[in-house]
Order: C-alpha cells, then structure tokens, then sequence
C-alpha cells in the first residue's frame, strides 16, 4: 500500500471521536458527530481498519454543524408522523433495529436483479477492499425473507431486487427509506445487471446516459390514485464519465455510453420471436430496433426508467451499468456458453469496483 493511503480511522470507546493514524503515529484527533460508525478491532499494527478514509478526509476542512446536516432522500411527509416504519421486504424496521449504527456509514450502494449474482458481487467487493475475514460468512441481512437479498461489506451496499420494475421500485422504496432512517451521506447508488445489446456485440458493457421508455422518451410514467405522474429519468452525468474514464484503465471490458430502453417485459415488449405470444412480423422487429438505435438506444432492459427517476427525485446520484448478452439484431435468445455468460456479468461488477476503489483512495 503507498504511504498516502496507509491511513487508519480509529473511533473511540464512547464513538465521539475519531483518531487518524499513520502507519502506528497518531496524526489527527477529530470530534467525530459524523453521523456514522466506525468502530473497528485495533490490530497489532493499524491498517485499513475502516475504508472510509478519504471520505472522512474531504470532511475534515468543513464545519462540523454544515458536514452533518441531514439530506431529506425521501419525499414523504406521512414518515414525520409514524412511531415506527417497517420495511417489510426487508424484515427490517425503525424499532426492531439499529439502522443508524447497522448502515450509517453505507457510501456505495450496488443492485442488480439476481440474489446469487449480489451476494457473488458483495464477495467480490470484500476481496477487491482486502477487508478481514472470510468472503463465505458474509450473511444476509434480509434472510428473514425470501424477497430481497441484501450484503453489507464495508461502505458497500449489496441488494438484489428481481426483474421488472414493480420488483425494484418495491426495493428502491425500502432502500431509500433505510438510508434516510440510517442518516447515510453523500450516497451513490449502482444498478449493476444484464440486458439486450442494440447494434453491440455480447459482453459489452454500456454505462446508461438517458434511461427511456418503449416510446424513446426519457421519462418514467407512475400512475397514482388514477392519475399519471410524469418523472424526468436523467442520470447523473458526472458519475456515468466517471465510469467511461475508468474503463479505459480495465482490460477487455468494452466500454461505451448511451440510451438504456426500459420494458414491462422480456419477449413481446422487446420486440421478441420467440415468446408464446408473437403479434408481429421479423422486419417489423427488425424495423422498431434500427429506430431505437437511431434515438440513441444502446441496450435494453427492465429496471433503469424507475430507478433513474427514483433516484433522482431523491437525491441520489446514480448510475446504470449494465453488459450485452447479445445483440438484438443477430436473434432473440441467448446461446452463449455459460462460463461465457459469467465473465461478460463479472464486466460491469470489476468496473463498479474500480469506481469505488478509486473514491475510495484505494488506488490511484
């Protein structure tokens, strides 16, 4: 490790303050009332007891009052009023648990559709941070429930939320909720997956500029009581070049940026052969995807348009980043390999990773 990042963030007994350590000198002593834990075993030599540390260094010229002021993610006047939230999906709730102290130092968020390919990611992210301990103890914290998964690995969030976006908004809710209770800060959220590549080839990973709906408009329709509430699906634009300026420093992960179409399903509203239903001819497909491409559509899938908008109504940055099975143009169903079809996932998981490594200070 470089001397600028053998950095050590030491909480003290009673969690009020925070000691800086450098190799085995003490360099720092700061009252902490940062909103977060990060209590930590003292070892033998001070290491990486805790990856937060350029973070708490950004921090450290600011007002103590201005650093830990609140931000509102959630948009709901009803909470203020409520003894207790639930989140139910997640076995979860504001009595039952200590969300502060559970997920109040939660910098990075990452969900994908798959609980296997989320708890493989939260091993993955464990490795990539040289964390402590064994990658196989990692535990769910929602087992309680056969809905979600979710791994806590450091500042990393780690969730699944199934497919379609009943599944993720159902999960973006509860996840937005929980960071607020948990007072988290400073939060980027990554939807990590699959999808369907426009005019690319399998295994390419596409960082998601506009999400937009089966019309190419970028917007997210959500009916309430009886009424249509039109919410803007832009991403942060700053993240996705970050992500693009990254890749280029990742072998063989083909890189590029652009719109994502989000569908209600997998086989008629994308334009499908091969479902049981088919209402519509080879060049009428052929003829709906040359104008997707043409609106800029690089891949498509069935998540991002109420995540975007989820996201972005609540402050959070976000980003999707998601890898081309196949491309749509050369057929429907996907025949590659399976060994293939893990490394071209592991794709966007190794790009997300050197995100957070990099903001991390892990690397340079």
């Amino acid at each position: 490790m470089s001397e600028q990042t053998a950095l050590s963030f030491i909480a003290s007994p009673d969690d009020t303050k925070i000691y800086i350590v450098k190799g085995q000198k003490l360099v720092v002593e700061k009252s902490k009332g940062l909103g977060i834990s990060l209590k930590s075993t003292v070892s033998a030599r001070l290491t990486r007891t805790a990856i937060m540390a350029p973070i708490l260094l950004n921090s450290m010229g600011n007002e103590h009052s201005d650093y830990i002021q609140q931000v509102e993610y959630v948009k709901n006047p009803h909470l203020d009023s409520m003894e207790e939230d639930i989140l139910y999906h997640f076995n979860l709730g504001t009595k039952t648990h200590d969300l502060p102290q559970m997920f109040g130092d939660v910098k990075f968020v990452c969900v994908g559709g798959s609980p296997n390919r989320m708890r493989s990611f939260a091993q993955f992210i464990h490795e990539q941070l040289e964390l402590p301990g064994n990658t196989a103890d990692i535990r769910d914290i929602c087992e309680g429930t056969d809905r979600y998964s979710m791994y806590k690995v450091g500042p990393v969030l780690s969730i699944s939320h199934g497919m379609g976006v009943p599944s993720i908004s159902i999960m973006l809710h509860e996840l937005i909720k929980l960071l607020y209770h948990a007072r988290s800060r400073d939060v980027i959220i990554f939807r990590i997956g699959t999808s369907g590549g426009v005019g690319l080839p399998a295994g390419t990973v596409v960082i998601t500029d506009k999400a937009v709906d089966s019309f190419f408009r970028p917007q997210f329709e959500q009916v309430v009581l009886g009424k249509v509430i039109i919410r803007s699906t832009e991403l942060d634009k700053d993240v996705a070049q970050e992500l693009l300026q990254y890749s280029s420093e990742l072998p063989n992960i083909p890189t590029v940026i652009g719109n994502t179409m989000c569908t209600h399903d997998f086989y008629e509203g994308q334009g499908r052969l091969d479902g049981a239903l088919c209402s519509f001819s080879t060049e009428e497909k052929l003829d709906y995807l040359r104008k997707a491409s043409e609106a800029g559509v690089r891949n498509i899938e069935m998540e991002s348009t109420v995540f975007a908008a989820m996201c972005r109504v609540c402050n959070l940055k976000a980003a999707v980043v998601c890898v081309t099975l196949l491309n749509r143009f050369d057929g429907d169903q996907i025949s590659t390999p399976h060994d293939v079809l893990l490394e071209y996932q592991q794709r966007p998981q190794c790009l997300v990773a050197h995100f957070i490594k990099k903001h991390l200070g892990l690397i340079s």
